[in-house]
């Protein structure tokens, strides 16, 4: 295992400070890190050193598969009752003109568009309004498991449960109950951000708390299901937070074992009220994509959205901790773009996602939103598409 004989270099390495050497032996040996680690790791280490960390974190857990899945978005509207100080897709009540509200049937007709097709997961999330509420969503749950009962359902985040459920007078353990019963299947991480207060306060003062946040996925797990988490970084937080962020998710998983997958979150300043904060660099992105590695003992997998982060960034993170970089879209998101992603237009087919992987040496596997592996793509040979004819042209001298 070459990962595990470039940790054993790296400890090895005589110029490696006492402290970072004990994290590597810590790694080495699966022991946990602490709060105070974290922090050194985000202070002192560099690339290079939390690399080889990360990397072997993930050879040891899943080699070199890496996952992806054939998913779409439905994103109900643009429009949201919150003012996040980072969000470049939603716009308030007030600018209505500027946005979009599908309505059930328009939704249902988004699902209807993908008859026929190989995908297994709706990827459901947008903006907050009042008439999106407990009814409304258990109406479409429902509607889109009887069209399709085999379509995973993986929808809203708990910053849209909270107001659904306040709104409704219940609370959020009778609210996630009955979200199950109606055909949820799974929540994406979003809405995290950051849960320290403070930081919380100035960037999405109006939504839920991350005591809100956690409490909410808490009750989903007790009821034996699964759901994601993130963290929105590179903005104005400081390492500390990154850290305190991370051990609160830790000490959650610890308690519940619910969470699936972590993905951090890039801040992306384009048309938002924090277009002023510079953002962080690719070799920031990939320290932090590691660190979140090593921190996160028990979380199986660490997502990279390629939409958001660029597809050569995706491919630099599975040497980084990395070993999900999320489903082959088709154009149905505008969260990433709006906020001024590379890819402005997301798609990609799984022959593109396939081939981008193995372009790096790893091993390309198709998997459900459970991580059932459904195609393992590492022999799988796509069928040729047909070369256009070409006639020779007689030369003339």
């Amino acid at each position: 295992m070459k990962a595990e004989t470039n940790l054993d270099l790296l400890i090895q390495d005589s110029n490696l400070s006492a402290e970072l050497k004990n994290i590597a032996e810590k790694v080495r040996s699966n022991q946990r890190i602490s709060f105070d680690e974290g922090i050194i790791l985000y202070e002192n280490a560099e690339l290079g050193y939390l690399g080889v960390l990360a990397n072997f974190i993930r050879e040891k857990r899943h080699g070199d598969i890496t996952y992806f899945n054939r998913n779409f978005h439905i994103e109900p509207t643009n429009l949201c009752i919150y003012d996040c100080k980072f969000c470049s897709y939603s716009v308030l009540i007030k600018e209505k003109s500027q946005g979009w509200e599908y309505t059930m049937e328009e939704m249902l007709e988004i699902v209807k568009k993908y008859d026929g097709q190989p995908v297994t997961e709706v990827h459901l999330v947008g903006g907050v309004l009042p008439q999106y509420d407990l009814k409304f969503y258990s109406e479409l749950f429902t509607a889109i498991h009887q069209h399709r009962p085999e379509l995973h359902v993986k929808a809203l985040t708990p910053v849209e449960y909270h107001y659904i459920f306040k709104k409704a007078k219940i609370d959020y353990a009778t609210g996630m109950k009955l979200m199950k019963e109606a055909g949820l299947n799974s929540i994406p991480g979003g809405g995290a951000e950051i849960f320290a207060p403070e930081i919380r306060e100035i960037i999405a003062k109006d939504k839920c708390t991350g005591e809100q946040w956690l409490q909410i996925h808490e009750e989903w797990h007790k009821l034996g299901m699964r759901s994601n988490a993130t963290m929105l970084y590179g903005h104005i937080e400081e390492f500390k937070h990154r850290v305190d962020h991370l051990d609160q998710l830790r000490t959650l998983q610890d308690r519940t074992g619910g969470f699936q997958t972590f993905i951090p979150l890039k801040f992306r300043n384009q048309d938002n009220q924090m277009s002023h904060i510079p953002e962080v660099s690719v070799i920031e992105d990939l320290r932090n994509y590691a660190i979140s590695r090593i921190y996160l003992d028990n979380f199986d997998h660490i997502k990279a959205y390629w939409a958001m982060i660029s597809r050569s960034t995706a491919q630099l993170s599975l040497n980084f901790g990395v070993d999900d970089i999320d489903g082959t879209l088709d154009d149905t998101t505008k969260i990433y773009s709006m906020a001024g992603a590379e890819e402005q237009h997301p798609a990609m087919s799984t022959q593109e996602l396939v081939e981008l992987i193995k372009q790096i040496g790893r091993h390309p596997v198709e998997r459900d939103t459970m991580y059932t592996t459904i195609t393992d793509y590492n022999d799988y040979q796509f069928p040729e598409v047909e070369k256009p004819k070409y006639y020779q042209l007689p030369v003339i001298n």
